[in-house]
């Protein structure tokens, strides 16, 4: 092709997209390419967004101007907020999608972005110049140009579907796999790896008896995932649930040796916490139940996820054991489930701007980087976009996002220091900072980082200032609103008769006091936006913890400025041993701090390598 581009992505999935949105947003010519437009935004698994954790990320992804939030708010026809009676570090929002209007609104967003082009075709190839790359090779032998590729493949990279001991070739079903870019990568030295994972088997919702089972309903109060969302338009569903018995679990174990996970076809590793049933069984052997969620798939289609049953078992298996199960008895299969084996690169091959270190100007996001979900995926592309797009045009500047910032951080620097033995999964106790880290809060600690980097729009720059001006007045305010403690008794709130005036800020605090409360105490306060009265109230519940999660921060940033040069080289540093030298030669960390966090790198190896660097 005669056009040159400044970042080519390949791969329309969940990182893909938001890869090439955010370099589009950074200004630069984006090119994003995939053997099927059809396809872009596909939600290959369950039809959800969000969860414990995961629902942080998706906040963040928004904070930073990315699409999922916007996208899910529009096709979202179920929204929950997970553990909603905790604290605010640990509540998750999530929602079920309709999968078709998902797809439908991530391509208008993707179509409307300036500076993107989409291009549907087979990308088998990449392009070195000097070691660099600079483009990429197309099936039909197309070359095209472009200062930086990231690779966002998903489960593509000779991907294998099993259904019992019948394998198919393709990265998921009905469509193709690419053989030709591991070569690539493994020509360069990357080391490649395989990880395996899998998906249910779809019902006929037609064919369910839904009268015997029991329903989940969504929240009645529908809180969005986007910042800029005003209110959720679309018709909203229930859920249900059935569990499996000792019938089912009977059938799958007498059926193991038709497993192509124990049977030693696959040979991957599959997600922990996301695991078949075959391997539930395994793992939780006393349990003689499990329950399973049967989730609508859209609004104008029967076809039921049933999340909790994925399997590799063969597929007269597969009819045997779904119809012992409540409410299943007569179900009609539409598409039987299976497990995906796929390679991947170990990511500690990967800096914190997610480029290879040993191959410029190639960066890596999603799946082919060990990770397992959409949010985590959408997470990594968004950073990875970011970073493409400083490197094409040659900036002294980079994007990264530290432990103390984001989850977007900890799962980075996790998959780059530790690396991955199985898909990686984010949770919230993988943040040692979690309390400050919430999804409420993402906008406050990222949207400022993100517009001053070039990736965050005017618009929701504008509404993030008016959100923040808000609440550092509210909360002005609240610490300049006094009762006394024995006009707080005809609201129920007994605290000691000492004559000391309360602020509503001090009142805020008591963990049995409500929104509602306070404004029957303060009604001039029912203007405040409730978005606005949350960050400060949490504020208030959680001030002392808060200040010195703050302090912690502080400490760990002194290790996290201190850089570490690329072409260091550990074996003149005096001190190491063999297997300290080794490991840091291995990763290459770029800061002490991710240094420290290498397993098995010992404190008197960071002393060493601290004072090498400060000679």
């Amino acid at each position: 092709m005669e056009k040159q581009y400044d970042v080519i992505v390949v791969g329309g999935g969940h990182a893909g997209c938001e890869a090439a949105a955010s370099s589009a947003r950074m200004g630069v010519k984006t090119a994003l390419i995939t053997h099927k437009i059809s396809t872009i935004g596909e939600m290959s698994c369950n039809p959800a967004i969000g969860g414990l954790g995961k629902g942080h990320l998706v906040r963040e992804i928004d904070a930073l101007d990315g699409l999922m939030g916007k996208v899910i708010d529009k096709a979202g026809i179920q929204f929950r907020m997970l553990n909603a009676s905790k604290g605010p570090a640990v509540r998750g929002p999530r929602a079920q999608a309709d999968r078709k209007l998902y797809k439908k609104y991530m391509l208008e967003e993707l179509q409307k972005q300036e500076n993107l082009d989409i291009i549907e075709a087979s990308v088998e190839g990449i392009l070195f110049t000097d070691d660099k790359v600079n483009g990429v090779i197309l099936a039909d032998e197309t070359i095209v140009l472009s200062k930086t590729v990231i690779l966002t493949s998903g489960t593509f990279l000779n991907g294998i579907m099993f259904t019992g001991h019948k394998t198919t070739i393709g990265g998921r079903i009905n469509d193709v796999t690419c053989t030709g870019i591991t070569p690539y990568l493994k020509q360069k030295g990357l080391n490649i790896g395989r990880l395996k994972t899998g998906t249910p088997a779809r019902l006929n919702g037609k064919t369910i008896n839904w009268e015997i089972l029991d329903k989940q309903e969504g929240d009645k109060e529908l809180r969005p995932f986007s910042f800029l969302t005003k209110e959720i338009n679309t018709p909203q569903i229930s859920c249900y649930i059935t569990h499996t018995n000792e019938e089912t679990h009977k059938i799958i174990r007498d059926n193991f040796d038709k497993c192509a996970l124990f049977s030693g076809l696959i040979t991957g590793v599959g997600p922990r916490y996301c695991p078949s049933i075959e391997d539930k069984l395994v793992k939780f052997a006393d349990r003689t139940s499990h329950q399973i969620f049967l989730e609508p798939e859209g609004l104008d289609t029967d076809v039921i996820y049933p999340n909790g049953i994925s399997t590799s078992l063969p597929a007269d298996v597969q009819e045997a054991f779904i119809h012992t199960m409540k409410g299943l008895e007569n179900v009609e299969i539409l598409q039987y489930a299976y497990a995906i084996e796929y390679d991947y690169v170990d990511p500690k091959e990967l800096n914190n701007k997610l480029e290879c270190k040993k191959i410029p100007n190639l960066f890596l996001a999603g799946q082919i980087n060990g990770t397992t979900g959409y949010e985590e995926a959408g997470a990594q592309g968004l950073v990875a976009g970011i970073n493409a797009a400083l490197k094409s045009q040659n900036s002294d500047k980079d994007f990264v996002i530290d432990r103390s910032e984001a989850y977007i951080g900890v799962m980075i620097d996790d998959l780059i220091t530790k690396g991955v033995d199985e898909p990686y999964r984010m949770f919230t106790s993988r943040s040692e900072y979690r309390l400050f880290l919430r999804s409420d809060n993402a906008d406050m600690r990222l949207t400022e980082k993100g517009y001053n980097i070039g990736c965050v729009s005017s618009l929701r720059y504008a509404v993030f200032k008016d959100k923040k001006q808000q609440v550092d007045e509210f909360r002005k305010q609240s610490e300049n609103i006094f009762i006394l403690p024995v006009e707080l008794e005809q609201y129920g709130i007994n605290i000691k008769k000492d004559g000391i005036k309360r602020s509503c800020f001090n009142v805020m605090s008591y963990n049995d006091v409500s929104h509602e409360t306070i404004l029957k105490i303060w009604p001039e306060l029912s203007e405040i936006p409730y978005e606005v009265y949350e960050q400060v109230e949490i504020e208030a519940k959680y001030s002392g913890y808060i200040k010195r999660q703050l302090a912690d921060i502080e400490v760990f940033k002194k290790d996290e400025n201190l850089k570490i040069r690329e072409d260091v080289d550990y074996n003149l540093i005096g001190g190491l041993s063999r297997e300290m030298i080794a490991k840091l030669s291995a990763v290459r960390p770029s800061t002490i701090g991710e240094a420290s966090r290498i397993p098995g790198v010992t404190p008197a190896a960071i002393t060493a390598l601290l004072g090498y660097l400060k000679k």
